[in-house]
């Protein structure tokens, strides 16, 4: 493998970077995947807060739906869960192994919450349920060869 010297690479200068192999390896999509973690994990974490502080803002009206939740409990699931997959995209950054599991795992229950809250929000949540999809696609897809 050949090296090029600091002085043919002008993004040496710079600091560290992902290295080459790496980064047409999947690098990109499990990093990209990772900041959509914790961003799905703060907006669940503000949703599940404005539910707690200010629970007159959820209105769940529909009557004879398959789940029927206080929006006080609905909004602690949320914030916990949210900071959870927050922390777990971070340390995906990290390169974890445990990290991409649970992003996986986390993804999926969060885009079946999405799913029964379609009547409630349905724009906001199919936009959730699409990045969930996008997460777990990346993390299984290629966070094995990241991770190597």
């Amino acid at each position: 493998m050949v090296v090029p010297s600091q002085r043919s690479d002008p993004m040496a200068e710079h600091g560290p970077t992902i290295p080459r192999e790496a980064a047409g390896d999947g690098w990109g999509l499990v990093v990209f995947a990772a900041v959509m973690m914790i961003l799905l994990g703060v907006f669940h974490a503000l949703t599940g807060l404005t539910a707690i502080l200010k629970d007159q803002f959820f209105v769940f009206t529909t009557s004879n739906y398959l789940i029927s939740v206080d929006v006080t409990a609905w909004g602690w699931i949320h914030l916990i869960g949210g900071a959870i997959v927050a922390l777990a995209g971070f340390s995906v950054l990290r390169g974890a192994l445990w990290a991409r599991m649970i992003g996986i795992l986390l993804a999926a229950l969060s885009a079946i919450a999405n799913f029964l809250f379609i009547p409630y929000y349905p724009f906001w949540s199919l936009l959730m349920i699409v990045l969930d999809v996008f997460v777990i696609w990346a993390l299984a897809r290629h966070g094995r060869r990241v991770a190597a």
